[in-house]
């Protein structure tokens, strides 16, 4: 038996001996505060709950899939940087790129590349990966890893008009997934047929070529429900090169044993087809941003995917005290990827979850555990193929067979030593191997095979000062393994993989969230300690050869908050109009700390200073308009050397709409009306020379259209 199977036999073997789950009467807490990322100028607060224990389903809700509100309430139990984003939101946008969920979700860094690809980035997560994503956990309802087993993600397999909400954990805060990187973990969760619509559509028109329809239908018939959601985008792109489609579809199935038994089945397909424009020279990029990198077009650089994934959940209520969540998943995947080579590789992934909640009270103290356990392997079967004009595949250059082993454990308990003041302690364990096999080598592809064992302890405070406000402080350690493509430089890596450590960073953390009728707010400030901290140097074609830097801080505040300027301006009553301002703004603070070759200064990657604000007027029948301004006062470096900036900038937009809350919403949104060729993203180095092709440019001026009806 290999030593990868016997840890997580071990870890399952763990999961048994929890502690039995007897009843007691239920511990009477302070309802937390509900607060969520809702939708700029709603009129009203969200009601607050009546007191909860171990979490029950909503009349006639789901057990398995928790509504919104309740499941809010469950979110803002953590003493950390969290926030809910609700469809409200995302309806009342084109909804084309992740950018456009979290536009005013404070701490995420989220822009554009081309067509449905973005960079993404929380607290400095990843910020020098050059492509793909890493150091944020992504995940489907609970259960699905958006991330492939050995951690680096794409966001194409996201469709943003699935969800009904969108949990974000910044940081350390996302024990629940097994996740503990440096920029947590974002869960997207699709509705049930117990809080969906017999029927919905959605159409989406603009520029630059969009197309988008959408359908989904969900219904419940007494124990049966189902919920089942498609869609179809196409798009020419901004820049040459850049068109792309794509059809994606998710779905699931639950049954009700009784109200304290559900099991839930789901399911997710996606076929994407998308060509690559690539990284430009800074001067192209703000004199010629349409412009494509020549070799992309002559090799017809493309990222193509086809992938299902299919899973259960299944959870069980113990009184009102315990609630056991278990279930298991696999993901086939084939990434058909044209670029620098001809990159054909097949993923295989697949794994489990169990998860205990237990609230009651301890000696009178109310009391809150939660544990479980996670387990995320897969195998990568992955040739690389000479890639000739025209994207024609050539003779096969290397073949390797690439495992990953991830099974983590974790415990949290919160202890109310006053009856709204809560002790928060937790620890995680994971463990991980990569092991690589070659069949076919090219220059720098060897075997090998690392393995990391590694805790990540936590310990906070979370006070519920009121039930619209709380104020919270956490101490947490992260870790970070490396994956495959850390050692994918061409021709040949830095160094090989097996040569790589994990990395890890203890973060502190202190902030408050809350929500009353005419302000919200959501803030933390923190300060993150990292060793390790994965850093790519340069390689032709902009790929990612990593090394580990010594020393490095992440720090920053994280600022959101919406405030009524005026209400019963035209309409009074129960339900005025209002005039909203809504304000997301993220300080990013990070530098080498005395390291060898660079001193103290700037990591690249991130702007010091990043804004989303919109002034919102709306009337109560659900008509809305308002400006927006998306500002980066300041250039940020782009490489290690602090020699090479992009350029400041200032966006403006303007967006009319209707939403009535219940069958229709509509939108009319102009982004970027002065036309600004601005840099959105770029890459970062070591050492930069004035042109160096490292720069994404932003798209330039559209206008977007929609509507929304539901029966």
């Amino acid at each position: 038996m290999s030593r990868s199977l016997r840890a997580s036999l071990a870890i399952l073997a763990a999961s048994v001996s929890w502690p039995s789950l007897g009843l007691a009467q239920p511990a009477q807490l302070l309802p937390p505060v509900v607060v969520t990322d809702r939708a700029p100028g709603d009129a009203t607060p969200p009601s607050q709950p009546a007191p909860r224990s171990a979490e029950t389903a909503e009349p006639g809700g789901s057990l398995t899939v928790p509504p919104t509100e309740q499941a809010t309430r469950e979110f803002q139990k953590t003493p950390g940087a969290v926030a809910v984003v609700t469809d409200a939101a995302i309806r009342k946008t084109p909804a084309q790129t992740i950018k456009d969920v979290f536009d005013y979700t404070p701490g995420i860094f989220a822009q554009p590349k081309w067509g449905e690809d973005s960079r993404l980035s929380i607290r400095g997560s990843g910020l020098s990966r050059n492509f793909h994503l890493r150091g944020v956990q992504l995940y489907m309802d609970g259960i699905f890893p958006i991330n492939t087993a050995d951690g680096y993600g794409d966001f194409q397999e996201i469709d943003p008009t699935a969800y009904r909400y969108i949990e974000v954990y910044r940081g350390a805060n996302a024990l629940r997934f097994g996740a503990n990187s440096l920029g947590g973990a974002i869960n997207f969760v699709v509705p049930t047929g117990r809080d969906a619509s017999l029927a919905e559509g959605r159409a989406d028109f603009g520029g630059f070529g969009l197309r988008r329809f959408q359908a989904s239908s969900g219904a419940a018939v007494g124990p049966y429900d189902y919920f089942i959601t498609g869609s179809w985008l196409a798009q020419e792109g901004f820049r040459d090169h850049s068109s792309g489609e794509s059809f994606r579809s998710s779905g699931n199935f639950g049954y009700q044993f009784s109200p304290d038994a559900e099991t839930r089945f789901y399911f997710n397909g996606n076929t994407i087809r998308q060509r690559i424009p690539g990284s430009v020279s800074k001067t192209t990029a703000l004199t010629s941003p349409e412009t494509a990198a020549a070799i992309n077009i002559l090799n017809d650089w493309q990222r193509n995917i086809d992938s299902v994934r299919v899973g259960n959940k299944t959870t069980l209520l113990f009184g009102q005290t315990t609630k056991l969540e278990f279930g298991a998943f696999g993901v086939e995947r084939h990434l058909m990827h044209p670029i620098f080579q001809w990159l054909d590789f097949r993923y295989h992934d697949y794994g489990a979850f169990g998860r205990v909640t237990d609230e009651r009270l301890v000696d009178g103290y109310a009391n809150r555990f939660v544990g479980g356990i996670n387990l995320h392997n897969g195998l990568i079967n992955a040739d690389q193929f000479l890639n000739t004009p025209g994207a024609v595949k050539g003779p096969l250059l290397s073949r390797t067979k690439d495992t990953s082993v991830n099974a983590s454990a974790y415990a949290e308990d919160s202890f109310y030593f006053l009856p709204t003041v809560a002790f928060v302690a937790g620890t995680q364990y994971l463990f991980a191997t990569r092991d690589r096999q070659v069949i076919v080598a090219q220059p720098g592809v060897v075997p090998g095979r690392t393995e990391f064992s590694l805790f990540s302890p936590k310990v906070g405070l979370l006070w519920d000062v009121d039930r619209t406000w709380q104020v919270f402080a956490n101490v947490s350690r992260s870790v970070e393994v490396p994956s495959f493509g850390e050692s994918s430089g061409f021709p040949a890596p830095v160094i090989p993989f097996t040569a790589i450590k994990a990395q890890t960073a203890t973060t502190y953390e202190i902030g408050t969230r809350g929500r009353r009728p005419d302000y919200t707010w959501d803030v933390a400030l923190y300060r993150a300690e990292i060793d390790n901290e994965l850093q790519c140097l340069f390689a032709s074609f902009g790929n990612c050869n990593v090394v580990n830097a010594d020393r490095t801080v992440h720090q920053g505040l994280e600022l959101g908050f919406g405030v009524s300027l005026s209400k019963g301006m035209f309409v009074n009553g129960a339900l005025p109009d209002r005039l909203w301002l809504n304000v997301a703004y993220t300080l990013n603070d990070f530098f080498f700390d005395n390291d060898k070759t660079f001193g103290n200064n700037q990591l690249p990657g991130a702007p010091r200073h990043f804004m989303r604000t919109e002034l919102l007027y709306k009337h109560p029948s659900g008509v809305f308009f308002g400006p927006n301004i998306e500002w980066v006062p300041q250039a940020y470096f782009v490489d290690s050397a602090n020699t090479l900036t992009t350029e400041p900038y200032a966006l403006w937009g303007v967006k009319l709409g209707y939403d009535d809350g219940r069958r229709y919403s509509a939108y009319i949104e102009g982004r970027n009306l002065s036309n600004k060729a601005y840099i959105a993203s770029a890459s970062s180095i070591d050492r930069a020379t004035p042109g160096i092709p490292l720069f994404e440019p932003g798209n330039g001026r559209a206008v977007y259209a929609g509507v929304r009806a539901r029966w």
